[in-house]
């Protein structure tokens, strides 16, 4: 039987539970749990410290100007803006090799610079605006190919080296806006991936990511198979404005490139005279940066890869300044005919 002394202990010890609940709810939420009642004051203090170096952009800067150099931070990659809708991209040219860049030690590295590449690529980016008073976008990679290999997925173009995550990332930022820039001002346009060979026959060879087994087919084969949609030219190829060179007459008829080459005396594969690498013969059909920039799925940029011979080419400043004037001449007519580009003077 409860007596009132037990009845009056109860009751007390209730309100002190229901004081002590109250108490604790308070605790919880200004230690972050409930939101607190308005009478408790939010904590204040300093915000997190920022960090002590800020992360590097991932790609130029804007506004850009046409016709000024821009760099990454480690001024390892540089980018011009151009006004014409020509990309020209020289990724294995670059003599740079910092003590503090490790060299890449990836399985199947190719560590072999294409001499005078980037050399070539400015007599070119030269020779354009004096020809035409427009610039073309320039996109250049200083660095070794011992270093790093701007045509290349990110793994194997940095060895692993996580540093250099930043360069690869500034590299295709600014390929990529070149390649928006040329989208915003007329629609469509072409990339040049500029590069050096050492194989047996002196030409040119023009990758579009098809191989050279492909290309030994005859040309009712490959429109028969539609492998131009798979080309690094997929866009141009159906929507040239010039309806005799849609398809496979792009890629070595009378106005692809290599036709419009031949005829200025650089020969070239694919083109109507040399049709196709013969059997044992070595060609790039175009590597990462043709695949990544190209048409085939979908840019408003085509993409070729040109591979230059050294005799006669990219051996001496005079071979560079003659096949700079050639290759300008080849391209403002590609640009007209199959873009409707023509410089303003």
């Amino acid at each position: 039987m409860t007596s009132a002394h037990d009845v009056l202990w109860l009751s007390v010890a209730r309100t002190g539970r229901r004081r002590l609940a109250a108490a604790l709810c308070l605790l919880l939420a200004a230690c972050g749990g409930e939101s607190a009642p308005s009478a408790v004051p939010a904590p204040t203090g300093p915000g997190p410290t920022p960090p002590l170096t800020p992360p590097q952009p991932t790609g130029p800067l804007g506004p850009l100007v046409v016709g000024q150099m821009y760099t990454d931070r480690s001024e390892f990659v540089e980018y011009t803006p151009g006004d014409a809708p020509l990309v020209l991209v020289a990724p294995h040219g670059g003599a740079l090799q910092p003590a503090g860049v490790p060299d890449r030690s990836c399985s199947g590295c190719v560590t072999v610079t294409d001499a005078n590449t980037q050399e070539l690529a400015r007599a070119i980016a030269d020779t354009f605006q004096v020809r035409t008073g427009a610039r073309l976008h320039l996109v250049v990679n200083r660095l070794h190919r011992r270093k790093f290999d701007a045509n290349r997925d990110r793994d194997e173009a940095t060895g692993g080296t996580r540093a250099l995550d930043t360069t690869w990332l500034w590299l295709h930022s600014a390929i990529d806006s070149a390649r928006q820039r040329v989208a915003a001002n007329g629609g469509h346009g072409l990339l040049i991936d500029l590069h050096g060979h050492g194989h047996a026959v002196p030409r040119l060879e023009l990758g579009y990511l098809l191989s050279a087994a492909t290309l030994r087919q005859s040309d009712a084969a490959l429109q028969a198979a539609g492998v131009m949609n798979s080309s690094s030219i997929a866009r141009a190829a159906s929507g040239t404005r010039s309806l005799s060179d849609r398809g496979v007459a792009l890629l070595r008829g009378p106005f692809s490139l290599g036709g419009l080459l031949g005829t200025r005396g650089v020969p070239s594969v694919p083109s109507p005279s040399d049709p196709a690498p013969l059997v044992g013969q070595e060609f790039f059909d175009g590597g990462y940066n043709t695949g990544r920039h190209g048409s085939r799925n979908g840019s408003a940029v085509d993409a070729i890869q040109i591979e230059c011979h050294f005799p006669g080419i990219r051996d001496t400043a005079a071979s560079r300044g003659a096949f700079a004037r050639s290759l300008v001449d080849a391209l403002l007519v590609y640009l007209e005919r199959h873009y409707g580009w023509v410089p303003r003077r």
